[in-house]
């Protein structure tokens, strides 16, 4: 059996194999997920490099972004070769990744499905480990005016003031307003008191002509819909 052949740092693979080049050369496109991390770490262990480390790094997360999001400096300091600082810049740049997913659902148009909904909270609130509870304020165009979080609180629930729900929908104008929490245990079944905080702000909005068009349950990978069944 032949001995198991060293690894070499990236300073002396070939440049089109050096992630940074490649980037360069050919395009963002054609970087794994692991040479893009790479780059960012800029640099391996004495045995091991960048790429590597990258790869082995992704592999523990089954090669999913978003379970690498959630890792924390003390877990990603663990893999031999990455430090605080890494670490740092590891999560920032996710970080950044899952802002601009944000920012791209909220230029849209309108709003005009349950899942053009979900596409703009799920960055901000699906990947939770505690409960949170927002308002998306619309002008008689589904257009989004703003997004408010309301209240925040444990993985059991979360109070929502429906006054101050209401007062800021009048300060910008609101015709339109869609409730949306997460559910941190990843149930997409409403409790009851999800079914009576969606009446309350029915009721007090229907005084003032603001209509509650639709209240989403949302989780990780998906959500449930209010207006979609039937529950409004």
């Amino acid at each position: 059996m032949s001995e198991k052949q060293p690894s070499f740092s990236i300073k002396n693979w070939s440049q089109d194999d050096q992630p940074r080049e490649k980037l360069r050369d050919k395009g963002k496109a054609t970087l794994s997920d692991a040479e893009l991390v790479a780059i960012l770490i800029g640099s391996g262990s004495r045995n091991e490099s960048a790429v590597e480390l990258c790869k082995r790094i992704l592999a523990s997360t089954n090669n999913n972004l978003n379970a690498l999001g959630k890792l924390s400096i003390k877990q990603l300091t663990e893999f031999k070769g990455i430090g605080e600082a890494k670490a740092i810049t590891i999560i920032a740049a996710l970080e950044l990744g899952r802002r601009r997913r944000g920012e791209e659902a909220l230029q849209q148009h309108k709003i005009d499905s349950s899942q053009s909904v979900f596409e703009l909270m799920q960055p901000i609130i699906g990947e939770l480990g505690h409960e949170e509870f927002w308002i998306i304020y619309l002008n008689n165009s589904n257009k989004v005016l703003q997004k408010n979080q309301l209240s925040k609180g444990g993985i059991t629930g979360t109070l929502v003031d429906v006054r101050l729900a209401l007062k800021m929908a009048l300060e910008v104008g609101a015709v339109g307003i869609i409730l949306a929490h997460n559910h941190p245990s990843g149930t997409l079944k409403p409790s009851e008191a999800d079914k009576q905080i969606t009446k309350r702000l029915k009721n007090a909005g229907e005084s003032l002509d603001i209509k509650v068009l639709d209240h989403l349950i949302i989780t990780e990978n998906a959500y449930f819909s209010f207006a979609d069944e039937g529950m409004l």
